[in-house]
């Protein structure tokens, strides 16, 4: 029997008669279907642990000069790019940086006035 054959089989059952396949499974070779589930609590541990953070600028405050400059300074962009992304706040400055980067960044655009969520 090909895989392919097996998926239409299995296309063609219903709930109750899919769980007592699954149970069978389990009892023929000893496995449990939790497993899956295990795993995602892995992966939700894993998130859990946040190592890379977004920097996202919510608000230019009121020294927007200041703040484009440090924009600029940090992301390498223009002074057109640098006010567009001022202007157009709530933007994401920089996304998936080391904890420490991020509160470098942070620390650097509050200075010049600037209101920053770190995610």
């Amino acid at each position: 029997m090909s895989k392919e054959q097996i998926l239409e089989a299995i296309k063609g059952m219903t709930v109750l008669e899919l769980n007592d396949l699954v149970k069978a499974i389990e009892e023929e070779f000893g496995v449990t279907a939790a497993a899956p589930v295990a795993a995602a609590g892995a992966v939700a541990t894993a998130e859990a642990e946040q190592s890379e953070f977004d920097v996202i600028l919510t608000n230019a405050g009121a020294s927007k000069i200041n703040v484009i400059k440090a924009v600029r300074e940090i992301t390498g962009l223009g002074l057109k790019e640098a006010k567009e992304l001022v202007d157009n706040a709530p933007k994401a400055l920089k996304e998936k940086v080391a904890k420490e980067e991020a509160e470098a960044v942070k620390a650097k655009l509050e200075e010049a006035g600037a209101t920053i969520e770190v995610k």
